[in-house]
């Protein structure tokens, strides 16, 4: 056999033995859900989605300012846009992985030679003497078969889910502001109702005493009456302790000590307005920014799976340098001193087929393990949705309920109070129908606010404005993953 053929038949045997371990045919896309599962929920057509600054419709320009403070400072947020940039910096190292390697190189070194050296000083006519070597080097790895694409495509997608991410954090930080500026509200509301139930318990403490002094009722209506007062004395110190414990839990979420909080004062709670939009069953999966960085990261990982795949094929690579290279400095950019080199490189995993294999598999249960937590998100995130919708649909029954047993306690309260002008009876029973009509105006105050809670537990489960037009688009039960564009973001 002639030695090129022989050298041909290596080739191709190598070529053989490098595609022998190759995988089965790429597994199926993952089943991915395209669409939450919020079917039977009640839903308004005229509902838009929350907006961007969702905050701003409730008219309050101290949660604002608490907002604007928060949004700038927070380490959380910070955090989430160093895992940004660090995504970008490796999208960065992706995309120069697919472009040629150019470098440059001087070297110059001064050496003297043995004398007992193989070749001796004297047959040269010099003992020491200097290497000048200037080059440029050239190195480029061709990419056949789309590994070098997929890990591109994949930096890309991290960059994208990380972007979600930090828009998640932000979205957390936002409902948390707002769920603990309106319970401090609610609570100061309830603290002004407790003040005043202490001030009527007083006076029916010093009606009931005048009255035992009198004969006119036994001790032990004058002792109930003193039980009243430090029952809502108690009241109210309690709610002045959850006054203070909100603005401290309130601070901590903006980043400052509760002494460095700007003045808050006491505002009437705003309106709930809040409700599920006809079509969040389609759009919620683009909508959140947690969903839309899972559904990224399915991406990432179906790219890598392709780049883990091209590991089985062989690879070529080409080298070049030219430059000069003398022993005598004066000569070291002489054309005769000029040096060239230039091959290519073919690598072949001959004997790799177990890691092959180990890796790709990783790689395929890496891609399904991402699939399964984005599904098992969709359900969450349906649910997060249906229990907040539900939740105010219950309040708001339990607000009009309410709202009709304050009217009546109102009634009575106008009722005792004419009898009263009259002369018909004393003022106890005006301040015992007033004590009761308190009491059932925190009762609606308490409704309020957990509405408001709600609401702002929805506006989160429906991503608080956030929407990525980018984001993947997903066929019930089915995907394919998108490839991302070649190029850095």
């Amino acid at each position: 056999m002639s030695r090129p053929r022989t050298i041909t038949v290596i080739v191709l045997s190598g070529l053989l033995a490098g595609c022998a371990g190759l995988p089965p045919q790429p597994p199926p896309p993952p089943a991915l859900r395209g669409d939450a599962p919020l079917q039977g929920l009640p839903s308004d057509a005229q509902t838009p989605w929350p907006a961007a600054d969702w905050w701003r419709s409730f008219g309050d320009a101290q949660l604002d300012t608490l907002m604007r403070q928060a949004l700038h400072s927070s380490p959380n947020l910070a955090g989430a846009r160093a895992r940004v940039r660090a995504a970008e910096a490796l999208a960065g190292l992706s995309a120069a992985a697919r472009r040629p390697r150019i470098g440059a190189s001087v070297d110059l070194t001064r050496q003297r030679l043995s004398e007992n050296g193989l070749i001796p000083p004297r047959f040269l006519g010099f003992t020491w003497y200097t290497q000048s070597d200037l080059g440029a080097q050239l190195d480029y790895s061709f990419d056949f078969w789309g590994k070098q694409r997929a890990q591109l495509a994949s930096s890309i997608d991290e960059v994208r889910a990380a972007r979600a991410e930090a828009q998640a954090v932000r979205l957390g930080l936002s409902t948390a502001i707002a769920t603990a500026y309106f319970a401090w509200q609610t609570e100061q509301a309830q603290l002004r109702d407790a003040d005043a139930l202490v001030q009527l318990q007083q006076q029916l403490r010093e009606l009931s005493a005048a009255r035992v002094r009198q004969g006119l009722d036994p001790e032990d209506l004058s002792a109930g009456a003193r039980l009243r007062l430090a029952q809502a004395n108690s009241q109210r110190e309690e709610f002045a302790g959850i006054v203070r414990t909100q603005r401290a839990v309130l601070a901590a979420l903006v980043g400052v000590a509760p002494a460095q909080l700007p003045p808050l004062l006491p505002r009437p709670l705003p309106a709930v307005s809040a409700a599920l939009p006809d079509d969040a069953r389609l759009q919620l999966l683009a909508r959140r920014p947690d969903l839309v960085a899972l559904r990224w990261r399915v991406e990432a990982m179906g790219e890598q799976v392709r780049a883990a795949r091209a590991n089985f094929l062989p690879n070529l690579s080409l080298s070049a340098m030219a430059g000069f290279s003398s022993i005598d400095t004066s000569k070291a950019l002489a054309l005769g001193s000029r040096v060239f080199d230039v091959g290519p490189a073919l690598s072949l995993p001959l004997f790799d087929d177990g890691a092959l294999k180990a890796r790709y598999g990783y790689s395929v249960a890496q891609l399904d393990g991402a699939a399964a937590r984005y599904n098992q998100a969709v359900l969450d995130a349906a649910r997060e949705v249906g229990v907040a919708v539900l939740d105010m649909q219950r309040l708001a029954a339990q607000r009009a309920s309410q709202e009709q047993v304050l009217a009546a306690s109102a009634q009575l309260s106008r009722q005792a109070a004419a009898r009263l002008h009259q002369g018909l009876t004393d003022a106890m029973p005006t301040l015992a129908s007033e004590a009761a009509l308190i009491a059932q105006r925190a009762t609606l105050t308490v409704l309020h606010g957990q509405q408001l809670g709600a609401e702002i537990a929805l506006i989160q489960a429906l991503g608080g404005g956030y929407q990525d037009a980018t984001a993947p688009t997903t066929p019930p039960a089915k995907t394919t993953p998108a490839h991302a564009p070649d190029s850095t973001p």
